[in-house]
């Protein structure tokens, strides 16, 4: 839907996936085939190695860049990805957060590790209760960022987040692409099934050396990564990936839906998404 809107419009899509940035991350992320991105120019999609540290701010910084470069050109830009992180920094802004520090992480990973994430769930329960409510509680890379910046400032997260929107030189319109539930857990289903038949678990054994970094601490790469220490069999890693990719899935229509900016279609409603847009730029929004 992106690349046909892109192709109406004449203009260029920002990615905001955030796991489609690593070049090396090719077949476990569904990223666009060498074909699809030649129909219309892509920003961040292959542009960082999983060894280099990025996060929401620095992309805040570059994608608003991006795009006021790419409006000198063009009417309109397309941003399409489910990071939602990612979506609201450009949106809505995303305050300054110290750099990640090493030691803490560490010390928060050998706790994961070794006694479990409940165990940090707790603690950001007690030092971040605002937080806490919102936040992916199955994720431990969220959980031991907001415990790795009240740790270093002293402060908690949820208060470096934006209490203001940023006034952005550019006005924007949200668009949400649901579908009946059944229909949706098929799709992910098969889609699991097309990646590790194009090679996904190639792709994982050849990231070995790299397992730890952030990057690929994400659904289908952790699960593989599991199955090649002999912790599951290749029926049950299967099922996991589908299971979890299911799970994550409807995390971010959680996360989605509490946007009242959105408005929601039908994937295929290529018609009714159109008219939405055109309404929109008629209105000067």
């Amino acid at each position: 839907m992106a690349i046909k809107l892109a192709q109406k419009f004449g203009t260029e899509i920002v990615s905001a996936d955030s796991r489609q940035f690593y070049r090396e991350m090719e077949i476990g992320t569904a990223k666009p085939t060498v074909a699809e991105l030649q129909l219309a120019k892509h920003h961040f999609v292959n542009s960082l190695s999983v060894t280099e540290e990025y996060n929401v701010g620095r992309f805040e910084k570059e994608a608003v860049a991006i795009i006021e470069d790419i409006l000198k050109k063009h009417d309109t830009v397309i941003m399409a990805g489910g990071s939602g992180l990612f979506v609201n920094a450009v949106c809505h802004g995303f305050d300054a957060l110290p750099e990640g520090s090493n030691e803490l992480r560490e010390k928060y990973e050998n706790i994961l590790k070794h006694k479990g994430i409940e165990l940090i769930q707790q603690e950001l329960k007690e030092c971040d209760p605002v937080y806490y409510e919102t936040v992916d509680k199955n994720n431990p890379r969220r959980l031991i960022r907001a415990l790795e910046v009240f740790h270093q400032t002293g402060k908690p997260y949820s208060e470096f987040r934006k209490k203001e929107t940023v006034k952005r030189n550019f006005n924007y319109l949200k668009i949400g692409l649901n579908m009946e539930r059944e229909r949706l857990r098929e799709r992910i289903d098969k889609r699991v099934d097309e990646m590790l038949a194009a090679g996904w678990l190639e792709e994982c054994k050849r990231l070995l050396p790299h397992r730890s970094l952030n990057a690929l601490n994400t659904v289908g790469y952790s699960e593989l990564f599991d199955f090649i220490d002999g912790k599951a069999d290749w029926s049950t890693t299967v099922q996991n990936i589908k299971t979890n990719t299911w799970h994550y899935a409807k995390r971010q229509l959680t996360w989605f839906k509490k946007d009242k900016e959105i408005q929601w279609f039908e994937p295929t409603d290529e018609a009714g998404i159109l008219n939405c847009i055109t309404f929109a730029l008629h209105q000067g929004k």
